[in-house]
């Protein structure tokens, strides 16, 4: 054992996505795998309370845009693609298949869908450079009450906050909320009647609270409650209490598995964690849809491609 060579973290991940994934994604799994492998691109969320009027003509001079009112347009665009050719797509594949039939289905309720509703009647503004675009944003600077004018995050991790689709006076729970950027996305929209984060580890509570304070004017920060409880037990503490609850579970973290070593799930001495993880993440959203009220919306969403951590859990 202790003369073996070690395995890297980052391969023995790579090997499983390339033999789970590839059969999941078939065609589109060497496309996905190298966007895994490529340096994160970051977008640039807007923070609403700082005063930093000129913050868009500055991005927008550097050629990036805002993806989230770009959306409607480009959700269109791939409605009358997708119109064109879905009846005959339809028929040639639906008995192979299935997928076709639902994704013929999903195009006559786009119109309605929550995330193209939130993408319109949103104040969230995340900035993107364009495909191929690797160009890095500054970064953030403070206003004159010291508060930052944007936040980088994963681009990415705004669709579960749009699909939550706020409405105003909402009370919003974030079930496993740390490191924030979610959080702080919610509390962009301007609507959260209350906000309750909640992160198990309070270590990366702390770094919430960090962000709070350099995004959030104190006012707002009075409408928000930050705790450590186990997610898993939340309807035990206050169950059937929210309009909208966002369940962003831990999970395999793709791109951080295949790219860091560090804190890497895959690490053999992870087995077990890892094995368990998709009776965590029922257990968590669970927990959250008992939160929520009769009638609320829950929001279930990973950073994994893995059916077994989003499509079984949901099922």
């Amino acid at each position: 054992a202790t003369t073996a060579p070690r395995i890297p973290s980052t391969r023995l991940a790579l090997h499983h996505f390339d033999t789970s994934y590839s059969l999941h994604l078939g065609a589109l799994w060497p496309s996905v795998r190298a966007g895994l492998l490529c340096e994160q691109k970051y977008g640039a969320l807007l923070n609403n309370f700082a005063a930093a009027d000129g913050v868009p003509q500055e991005l927008e001079l550097l050629n990036a845009t805002d993806f989230v009112s770009e959306a409607p347009q480009k959700e269109q665009q791939w409605q009358r693609g997708a119109a064109a050719g879905g009846s005959a797509r339809g028929c040639q594949e639906g008995s192979a298949e299935g997928r076709t039939v639902m994704r013929t289905e999903t195009m006559t309720q786009a119109e309605t869908s929550p995330l193209l509703c939130a993408s319109i009647s949103s104040k969230i503004k995340c900035y993107t450079f364009p495909r191929g675009d690797i160009t890095r944003f500054r970064p953030a600077r403070p206003d004159a009450l010291g508060l930052l004018d944007y936040y980088l995050m994963d681009a990415a991790s705004l669709l579960p906050v749009l699909a939550l689709n706020v409405q105003p006076d909402d009370f919003v729970l974030d079930l496993c909320a740390a490191p924030g950027g979610k959080t702080l996305a919610l509390l962009q929209t301007g609507f959260c009647g209350h906000l309750a984060a909640n992160d198990v580890s309070v270590s990366r509570t702390k770094r919430l609270y960090q962000i709070l304070h350099s995004y959030v004017p104190r006012e707002i920060r009075d409408t928000v409650s930050v705790t450590s409880y186990d997610g898993r037990d939340w309807d035990q503490v206050k169950g059937g209490t929210f309009h909208k609850v966002l369940v962003d579970v831990p999970c395999t973290t793709d791109r951080h598995s295949a790219m860091e070593e560090d804190n890497n799930i895959f690490h053999k001495r992870r087995t077990k964690e890892r094995q368990m993880l998709p009776m965590l993440q029922l257990q968590l959203l669970m927990a959250g849809i008992l939160a929520a009220k009769p009638g609320g919306e829950v929001v279930y969403s990973t950073c994994s491609l893995s059916p077994l951590q989003n499509e079984c859990v949901v099922e």
